[in-house]
């Protein structure tokens, strides 16, 4: 049974360091990235982001589970981790809009956990070692055989992955005869991207990642988004080619997360992966043009290079992350586009940013008021 049988599991990392812990009743072995999120609220979210595809989640939380799931709750169709890490896996849950407990959504998808694992001696490990793959069994796989098989697991750094999480066919939202029409590319969006778009009245059709850019111009819209998705940005080479159009065309242009990385790609500006990524939702933020800090949503474990971004001439920054002074925003000067390495949807997370998705109307607005003189 699922509350009394409690197998032996393992967390072992590349470099060959094991952590110990408990089988939460789903045996299995996954593999991906570690990495951690240091939010204390909005586990299911985290969950289904598809930017967490093919990565291994150690949540800093030491309770995981105790107010269950929701239906409401989720970012895209289906869990996206490859796996979690975690201290206290709750198996009842006590919120009154639950719908289900975790386990059964874990089990339901079989997703493997590690519970009962010191997870401030893991996050303190990866803090000071860095981001590596990683692999959980629950199943008593021997280590040597879990080793082995490790070796065989691509490095983070060049590996592709919007293509995994992406639609694969064109769909629409919000409400068809809202004011203003959007051409969305999804590298792996979050459903709450799309939630605040179609409240400030656009209804915005969703394309797969490899759509080019006749396709998205064909829709008419009034402006482009990039969304946020998983992997290392400079193999999207396709994308980054579908950006320089969306350039070109003069329509506004927001991105977010990896979308920002391709509007960085696409002005000739390189990213590169960081030691350890920005993961959680108390991340502090500086907006430049206001002066004002903010505290921000994060996940991503690839940036933009900062001291390219200064010496472009088209490129200015308009947010840097407080605690490394990475780029965390930027704009471009000659045209009506601007792009946030973080999240301004949260969900989970402050709402101190979504004014953003308010800038991104106003441009669209000044670009039709210009249109029409």
């Amino acid at each position: 049974m699922k509350y009394t049988t409690r197998p032996q599991a393992i967390l072992l990392l590349a470099d060959g360091t094991i952590f110990y812990g408990k089988s939460i009743g789903i045996a299995g072995t996954t593999f991906g990235e570690v990495c951690f999120n240091t939010g204390m609220t909005g586990y299911q979210e985290i969950f289904t982001d598809p930017s967490y595809f093919g990565q291994i989640m150690v949540a800093t939380n030491p309770h995981i589970g105790n107010y269950g799931v929701n239906a409401n709750e989720v970012e895209s169709e289906k869990i996206m981790i490859s796996g979690l890490v975690c201290k206290n896996f709750s198996f009842n849950h006590s919120r009154a809009d639950s719908e289900s407990n975790l386990y059964d959504y874990f089990y339901n998808q079989n997703l493997v956990c590690i519970s009962d694992v010191d997870t401030r001696a893991l996050v303190s490990y990866i803090r000071d070692n860095g981001a590596q793959n990683a692999v959980i069994s629950t199943d008593g796989t021997s280590i040597e055989e879990l080793k082995h098989q490790l070796a065989n697991v691509p490095d983070m750094k060049g590996l592709e992955l919007a293509s995994k999480v992406s639609a694969t066919e064109p769909y629409f939202f919000g409400e068809e005869n809202a004011t203003y029409k959007i051409a969305a590319l999804d590298l792996g969006i979050k459903r709450n991207i799309l939630r605040n778009l179609a409240k400030r009245d656009c209804y915005i059709k969703v394309f797969p990642y490899d759509t080019n850019f006749q396709d998205l111009k064909a829709f008419e819209p009034d402006g482009y988004f990039l969304s946020n998705g998983p992997g290392d940005p400079e193999p999207l080479e396709q994308v980054i080619e579908t950006a320089k159009h969306m350039i070109a065309s003069d329509k506004p242009i927001f991105g977010i997360c990896l979308g920002h990385q391709i509007i960085g790609l696409a002005n000739g500006v390189s990213t590169f992966k960081m030691f350890n990524g920005h993961r959680g939702i108390n991340h502090p933020v500086m907006n430049v043009l206001t002066g004002k800090g903010e505290i921000t949503s994060q996940n991503h474990g690839f940036a933009v290079n900062r001291e390219e971004l200064e010496n472009n001439a088209d490129l200015e920054i308009t947010h840097y992350h407080l605690n490394d002074n990475t780029v965390a925003g930027m704009r471009m000067k000659s045209k009506s586009c601007f792009s946030v390495q973080y999240h301004p949807e949260a969900s989970p997370g402050p709402h101190d940013s979504s004014y953003l998705f308010d800038e991104f109307i106003t441009n669209i607005k000044k670009a039709r008021n210009l249109q029409e003189v």
